[in-house]
């Protein structure tokens, strides 16, 4: 079974948690949530 992970906040932290999580679990289903209207990037 498949673990989920919600992530509040799509700011450089956010991201940055994320793809940590799938580098250690690439089975992991991860959502992330922001309210704003964007959400961080990096080129």
């Amino acid at each position: 079974m498949a673990k989920n992970l919600v992530i509040v906040g799509g700011g450089a932290g956010g991201g940055s948690a994320a793809a940590e999580a799938k580098r250690n679990d690439p089975s992991l289903n991860v959502t992330m949530l922001e309210q704003g209207k964007f959400v961080a990037f990096a080129a």
